[in-house]
């Protein structure tokens, strides 16, 4: 099954489903991909905490974050 059919497959079956159920399935979709702000200025938190250790440690070499 090439790439093209699995999307005509996925759009045919969304097509069936009616506006309570197409929320739904968006609903899912959109808590998959964007993050909540909660989240969102936690990791901003650690890369400012990140660059301050840089900085008071004077590191000049880029450190990889793991997280």
């Amino acid at each position: 099954m090439t790439n093209f059919d699995q999307k005509h497959k996925i759009l045919a079956s969304l097509d069936t489903l009616d506006q309570e159920q197409t929320q739904q399935v968006m609903a899912y979709i959109k808590s998959l991909t964007y993050r909540s702000a909660e989240e969102m200025s936690h990791q901003k938190f650690k890369r400012e905490a990140m660059k301050e250790i840089r900085q008071a440690l004077g590191g000049t070499r880029k450190m990889r974050p793991y997280f």
